[in-house]
């Protein structure tokens, strides 16, 4: 019967828009693109929101009648944010509290990734579920003893408070990472490293240039999402760095009183497009380093098996 079904001739209307098996169909191409667009809107629209308050003069905020699109460009916004930021320095001050953590997380994620892939020692198992553990734990439950730890080795209010954890596996997040490298290294091939120890190789000659260059795709994806939470990070950077070092983020946090500090106060307020135009320069640099590596970030997603499937 099934066959026979199969077998009876579609109109050609119905077969051009509902084609044999639905997803063939022009039907179920125009619903996908709609649902892809709708979604796409969701997530892109707080930032034109965003870019469209920060071209805004106090004149169009004051103005009811100006709604989505300004007047015209005010760019003076953007001077304003750019200068109470104090851009320049700042931005080096937060590279140095993201970037450098966010490499050195990278790269112990790699190291024991591969030892849980690749290597057969006691409790494995048991120490790999221990590991994954730690991801849900919430970091407030470990913030006191970090604090006291971290004051009793004086390192509080330095940027080593910020380094040694992710350089000794207790960076943010730091066991999702692990489970990336050690998901990707299952895929490889074991028949590489034996092919490498029958050449004479070591365990180390055979992890820097077996392992790494086949799993660049990971150390993309891994030490993007890890730069990206150090750099959004505000809440752990302000307690460990107190008085000795401060980021974007926190500026941003006090964006009003630092505005009041540079610009003065009075009616030359900060007013909601220039914390605009701020956050816009913020995000700037993370927007700007997906679009030129999305596509080997993509490839790292897809290879490294999180995306759900």
């Amino acid at each position: 019967m099934k066959t026979l079904f199969k077998s009876l001739p579609w109109p050609e209307w119905k077969r051009r828009w509902f084609g044999i098996k639905f997803t063939d169909g022009r039907f179920y191409t125009i619903l996908l693109y709609f649902l892809l667009i709708v979604i796409g809107f969701v997530y892109v629209y707080p930032l034109l929101h965003m870019l469209s308050y920060s071209l805004k003069s106090l004149a169009d905020l004051l103005d009811p009648t100006i709604n989505v699109l300004p007047s015209s460009l005010y760019l003076q916004n953007f001077a304003d944010a750019f200068l109470v930021l104090d851009y320049v320095a700042l931005f080096g001050e937060s590279l140095w509290v993201t970037l450098v953590p966010a490499v050195l997380q990278t790269m112990i994620a790699s190291l024991v990734g591969y030892g849980f892939a690749r290597f057969k020692f006691p409790l494995k198992k048991l120490w790999f579920a221990l590991l994954l553990a730690t991801y849900i734990i919430p970091p407030q439950v470990t913030m006191i003893p970090r604090y006291v730890l971290f004051f009793d080795i004086g390192i509080l209010e330095t940027v080593m408070a910020i380094l040694i954890p992710a350089s000794f596996g207790q960076g943010l997040s730091f066991a999702i990472f692990v489970l990336i490298f050690y998901q990707f290294y299952l895929m490889v091939p074991k028949a590489l490293d034996e092919a490498a120890q029958l050449d004479g190789a070591t365990r180390w000659m055979i992890y820097t240039r077996v392992a790494i260059p086949l799993s660049l795709p990971s150390f993309l994806t891994s030490f993007l999402f890890s730069f990206v939470w150090y750099w959004n990070e505000t809440y752990l950077t302000r307690l460990f760095l107190g008085n000795g070092g401060e980021t974007l983020l926190i500026r941003l946090l006090n964006f009003v009183s630092a505005y009041n500090a540079v610009l003065g106060g009075g009616s030359n307020v900060a007013n909601e497009a220039i914390r605009m135009a701020a956050t816009l320069l913020i995000i700037a640099p993370l927007v700007l380093a997906y679009f030129i590596l999305q596509r080997l970030f993509i490839e790292g997603i897809d290879k490294s098996g999180i995306t759900g499937e």
